[in-house]
């Protein structure tokens, strides 16, 4: 097995496939969604103190996950 081809050794590159992000985008922010109402319909319900941090990271997965779902959008289908 070698390491290093000669470029007249390579084959060619394969097509780029041609993917839609913006399912996926979309589930992953329903599931934060979800996951902010537990995280704040918990203490009432259960009476338990649930760590800060949970509620800050939906929060960021929320965030993050629209600006990636406002680029896909802009973006297009290609």
């Amino acid at each position: 097995m070698r390491l290093w081809l000669k470029a007249s050794e390579r084959r060619p590159n394969p097509e780029p496939v041609e993917t839609d992000d913006r399912k996926p985008l979309v589930v992953g922010l329903i599931a934060w969604m979800l996951g902010l109402i537990a995280v704040v319909a918990a203490p009432p319900l259960f009476g338990v103190e649930l760590p800060s941090m949970w509620l800050w990271s939906c929060i960021a997965g929320i965030v993050l996950g629209s600006l990636g779902l406002a680029y896909a959008q802009r973006r297009g289908p290609r």
